[in-house]
Order: structure tokens, then C-alpha cells, then sequence
């Protein structure tokens, strides 16, 4: 990767925070962040970029080692499918990762993560232990292996702690596939200690409980309350009918609102998925300050649902993206997918543009670029503002339809017709981490990461 600047740029176009401009010069300062921008500029001294520059896209939702079995569960089985039938391949290539695999895997991923135009992720890590679920030597080895693999990308990162208590609601105990995700209340406080020292201001550090099935309200309210929930705070929730079936059944309420009224989510909070609410948990999530992470291409490939986006976005709701279980790395797949599934359920098209003559793919661009940022932590991106990250996206101004577009329709035709195509270079913190569509050690991870998927292939 390229040094950290102070240097500048100069783009024909790029989207600021107000809006698309031409002729922009940014100036970035040795800390990774814009120190000046001027629109109507000379290129004179400036690296001109090759074609529009947009923001870098955070990743809110990811599980690395998932990229282990990308296309391994799609042979049907003898009984219907569904994701409780994904779930059973998924524990089995969990139980063979080793800590190795796990960060070479992880490396490969977070590269393609960023050809996708993703700047910084957000990673809900809950592969801690060795197979057996005892603890390694290092009880934090699994996590500095995921930083590490940032660190080796130059994406950005936002380490999401998992914790995993139970195998259903009210406590119940885990079975022999989880062994390798559970943690008492009091070692995973350790493991966040641990991490807050090691990680220093490489990564912002949040935390996770991995659903209501997983930890109990006690143990949730428990580590809210100990001092070291200081960053954003994540979990899944309402992802299937069966999961709402069973805590009404343990609580009286749906996942979505038991959250709202017994665990105060809101601003600070990011509920993955949420895809089955009644029309009032919709009502007062989207009110909540609380942000949706919504990872359509899982959330399709699994067969979950479709999130109420319309009903969500209308009544002023945030959402960010996520790539989830790795059937996608890109930042347009997933918008794409997004107003997809909602046509195909309205019978109509452009249903999230938000109003007439509106863009889609800037209303959703701009609606994921807030809501990522909001979940993830100021240091994951955003708008192309004085003071804010250089973290941008260049997609490739010789592309015909990239070249001939103006304003909005770049957007556009990047989400909904070029897709991962025109991505071209990809800017994180002042760092050039992807230059014409290569990263610099490219050929080392991905020499890594077909041994790591030999030594599964064998095990």
C-alpha cells in the first residue's frame, strides 16, 4: 500500500456531502483526512483520478470465516431447506478453522470487500475458541487474527466481540457445534479488556450479543452495564419466523420490540436484519435512532424474507448494508438486491427512490453511506466532508456508461447495470489500497487463502 499522504487529488467529478461537483481538488492531510476541498480547481500538482470519486461504502455486517464455504450449501438436501439447514454446513466449516485459515481467509475476503467499493467493515466475530471450546492460550487469538487480516487489506475496522451464552431463548444450554462461540459474562468482559489494550487506535472496538436466543436479558444487561460497552453495539434479530414464534412464546413479545421496551435499543444500537415486524415494531424502530443492517444477498440466499424497506425508509428508518455470509462483496449487489426484492413484492419499480423524479441509487447510496457510518463509527467514512476520512471510491471514467453519465445517473448505472465492473481504485484513510483493480499483496493472500481452502477441502 501507497504511504499515508499529505498529498492532493483531482477529480472531474466527485460527490461531496452537498452534492456532485466538477473539477474538485482535495487536499489530505498526514492523519488520513481531508484538510481542504475546492470545487472549480486546477489539477495543477494534484494526482488526477480516473473518473468520478464517490465515498467508500462501509460494510456493517460481516462474518469473515463464512467466505469458507461461499457456494458450499446450495446442493439440495433430503428434507426442505431453509436456514436452519445452512446453519448445520456452516458449524461444520467453523469447527475445522484454525487460527491460520481464519486470518488468511479473512485477508482474502477483506480484499475482495474493497474491489467491491466497501472502505471499512464491520466484523461480528464470534469464532473465538480452539475446536474442542476451550480457550486458547492467548484467549484474544482469534480476534488479533481478524485485525490482523485488516491491517494486511487496509480496510478499515470496526471488531465486533460476540457474545454467545446459549442455543435458545431462556437460557438454554449450547450444543457441541456452538462449542467454539460460548463465553461466561466475565471471560468475555476479559476478552474486551484484552482487545481495548491490544487494538489501541488500529480498529474502533464495539461489541455484539449474538441474538435474544443466545443471551439472556440478564447477561445482556450485565455487560451494558459494566463500564466496557463504549462503541457500537450489534445483534441479530428477527431474522426467521421461527425465531419470532419461539420469543413470543418465551416472552409474550417479538424479538424487535422486546429489545425496544426491555433493552433500551436505540441510538448507539444496530439490530442485523429485522426482517419480521409488525407494522408498530416498524413504527418505533425507525424512530428509535437505532440503525437496520440489511444484507439482502444472504437474507435472499437464505431464503429469510424481505425487510419492509418502503414502510422503514418512509417513516425516516436507518439502514446500512452488510455482506453477511459472503455470497457477495459488493457495494452494488447488495443496494441492487435491496430495491429488487422490494419490487418484486410491490409489483413496481423504483419503490425506494424516496419521491418523483428521485435517483434510487442515490437515495439508497446516500441512506447506506449515513446509516454504515452511524453503525460502525465516525473513523469507518462517510461524506466527502472537510475534517472526514479520505476513504473514497473511483469507479472507471473509460467505462462507456460511467464516462457518458452525469450527476445521479452515475450512481445509477453503477448499482443497477455495471455493478463491480467499474469499480477501479479504492482510497481508505489517505492509503491507496486498490489501484486499477489490483492490491499490492494480492499474490501472498491469495496464495494463503487456496492453502487454507486445500486444508479444509482435506480435513
Amino acid at each position: 500500500m501507497s504511504p499515508v499522504y499529505p498529498a492532493s487529488l483531482f477529480a472531474e467529478r466527485a460527490l461531496l456531502a452537498e452534492g456532485w461537483a466538477t473539477h474538485v481538488r482535495l487536499d489530505i492531510g498526514a492523519d488520513g483526512r481531508i484538510a481542504a476541498i475546492t470545487a472549480g480547481a486546477s489539477p495543477a500538482g494534484a494526482e488526477k483520478v480516473a473518473g468520478p470519486l464517490v465515498p467508500a461504502m462501509p460494510n456493517l455486517h460481516s462474518h469473515a470465516f463464512q467466505y469458507a464455504m461461499a457456494g458450499q450449501a446450495e446442493v439440495a438436501g433430503s428434507t426442505a431447506d431453509s436456514f436452519w439447514t445452512w446453519r448445520d454446513t456452516m458449524y461444520r466449516i467453523a469447527g475445522r478453522l484454525s487460527p491460520e485459515d481464519a486470518g488468511a481467509v479473512a485477508a482474502k475476503l477483506y480484499v475482495e470487500m474493497l474491489k467491491g467499493g466497501y472502505g471499512a467493515v464491520g466484523e461480528f466475530h464470534y469464532l473465538h475458541h480452539a475446536p474442542s471450546g476451550v480457550a486458547y492460550d492467548d484467549p484474544a487469538e482469534m480476534s488479533l487474527r481478524i485485525a490482523d487480516a485488516a491491517r494486511r487489506a487496509g480496510i478499515g475496522l470496526t471488531l465486533l466481540p460476540v457474545f454467545y451464552a446459549h442455543a435458545d431463548f431462556g437460557g438454554a444450554p449450547p450444543h457441541a457445534g456452538q462449542a467454539r462461540f460460548i463465553h461466561s459474562p466475565d471471560a468475555f468482559l476479559a476478552l474486551l479488556e484484552r482487545l481495548r489494550a491490544e487494538l489501541g487506535g488500529a480498529a474502533t472496538l464495539g461489541l455484539a450479543f449474538h441474538s435474544l436466543r443466545a443471551a439472556t436479558p440478564d447477561e445482556i444487561r450485565a455487560i451494558l452495564g459494566s463500564g466496557l460497552a463504549a462503541g457500537p453495539i450489534h445483534i441479530h434479530v428477527a431474522e426467521q419466523t421461527a425465531e419470532v414464534e419461539a420469543c413470543l412464546a418465551w416472552s409474550g413479545k417479538r424479538p424487535v420490540r422486546f429489545l425496544l421496551d426491555e433493552m433500551g435499543a436505540g441510538e448507539g444500537w444496530c439490530l442485523i436484519h429485522a426482517t419480521h415486524m409488525d407494522a408498530g415494531e416498524v413504527q418505533d424502530l425507525a424512530t428509535s435512532g437505532a440503525v437496520v443492517g440489511l444484507c439482502p444477498e444472504t437474507e435472499a440466499n437464505l431464503g429469510d424474507g424481505i425487510f419492509p424497506a418502503e414502510a422503514y425508509l418512509g417513516q425516516g428508518g436507518a439502514f446500512g448494508i452488510g455482506s453477511d455470509s459472503q455470497v457477495s462483496t459488493s457495494v452494488a449487489e447488495e443496494l441492487r438486491m435491496l430495491e429488487v426484492g422490494q419490487r418484486l413484492q410491490a409489483r413496481r419499480r423504483n419503490v425506494l427512490a424516496g419521491g418523483a423524479d428521485r435517483s434510487t441509487g442515490r437515495r439508497l447510496f446516500d441512506a447506506a453511506l449515513d446509516g454504515g457510518v452511524a453503525a460502525l463509527g465516525p473513523a469507518s467514512g462517510g461524506r466527502i466532508a472537510v475534517g472526514a476520512p479520505a476513504s473514497f471510491t473511483v469507479l472507471d471514467g473509460d467505462d462507456a456508461f460511467i464516462a457518458t453519465s452525469k450527476g445521479d445517473l452515475v450512481l445509477d448505472r453503477w448499482i443497477f447495470a455495471r455493478g463491480t465492473n467499474v469499480v477501479r481504485d479504492v482510497m481508505v484513510g489517505g492509503r491507496w489500497v486498490i489501484r486499477d483493480r489490483h492490491h499490492a499483496d494480492e499474490e501472498a493472500i491469495d496464495r494463503a487463502f487456496r492453502a487454507a481452502l486445500g486444508r479444509l477441502a482435506a480435513a
